[in-house]
């Protein structure tokens, strides 16, 4: 898996442009009612640090806010959570690259995360920067495909729905029947901290995966998944929805409810993978299998 290391990373220019000032509303009072990572004060502090522009224009105090505004706020280098910083090339084309992910390593930024991921640890190896056809959560590992060119990711934006996936999950329990197709909605529900997250909901888009008992693992039970819509968090779901989570889910319990509303989607713990995606490689006129090695524990 490589090296879990810290790394401070060289900072980021975050943009965002004001749509729905309120009266007399001030430019951190703004920020703070969008980012709620931040209070109101803590966006005084970088101001006064000359961390914030308005526009062109270095902002040194605090003043109204009006719609149309551009913010930018140069956040200074940050020392980032620790994560496996490693990968290995799964398969290779002039148009396609497939990796394999190991579990623990964000796919894209977000979450304080920015140089401890995935695609940029694939950027500093291809230099023509491919562009990520999909992301797994960052406790799930596996398979994770890249467009090398811009015809090859509108080429698979319009076909993904023809890739076969399948994953392998280490789920709580003995399932009662082999196989279990599950249509269960998915949609965004209250959270506390997040404002939302996706949970079964009666309102939410059509899902589907195909799960299929492969061995029991002592009182726990390893399943084959089938995925054939791609959902937020879908398997997590889909899976606690039949009273199955996976072991060690910090978010999903039976039923598919928010186990602690103080946790996290990104939050680590539980064992899933991207075993296996096949595919029609319109650069090869193949079929093409890959599979990333299962981890030990899902075997």
């Amino acid at each position: 898996m490589g090296e879990t290391l810290l790394h401070k990373n060289a900072g980021y220019s975050y943009k965002f442009q004001i749509q729905d000032s309120l009266p007399g509303e001030t430019i951190s009072e703004v920020l703070e009612r969008h980012f709620h990572h931040s209070t109101q004060q803590q966006w005084l502090e970088r101001i006064l640090q000359c961390e914030i522009m308005l526009g062109e224009r270095l902002l040194r105090a605090d003043c109204p806010s009006s719609n149309g505004d551009r913010v930018i706020w140069n956040r200074p280098g940050w020392l980032e959570a620790a994560v496996p910083r490693s990968f290995s090339v799964l398969y290779e084309d002039e148009s396609l690259l497939a990796v394999n992910k190991p579990s623990g390593l964000p796919t894209i930024p977000g979450g304080g995360f920015l140089e401890n991921t995935l695609l940029h640890l694939v950027y500093e190896r291809f230099p023509n920067a491919p562009r990520p056809l999909h992301r797994l959560g960052r406790g799930t590992s596996g398979v994770v495909l890249f467009a090398k060119d811009q015809n090859s990711a509108r080429h698979w934006s319009r076909h993904w729905k023809e890739v076969e996936k399948t994953y392998v999950a280490l789920v709580a329990g003995r399932p009662k029947q082999p196989v279990y197709d599950i249509q269960v909605p998915i949609g965004p529900i209250d959270h506390p901290r997040l404002g939302t997250v996706h949970s079964v909901s009666v309102s939410g888009k059509a899902s589907r995966s195909v799960a299929r008992v492969a061995r029991e693992r002592g009182e726990n039970t390893v399943m084959e998944v089938e995925l054939y819509t791609g959902r937020p968090h879908q398997i997590r779901i889909h899976l606690a929805s039949i009273g199955h989570p996976l072991v060690g889910d910090p978010m999903y319990g039976p039923s598919a409810k928010l186990l602690n509303h103080a946790g996290l989607p990104s939050d680590l713990g539980y064992q899933l993978h991207a075993w296996r995606m096949q595919l029609n490689c319109p650069a090869t006129k193949r079929k093409l299998e890959l599979e990333a090695p299962i981890p030990t524990g899902l075997e």
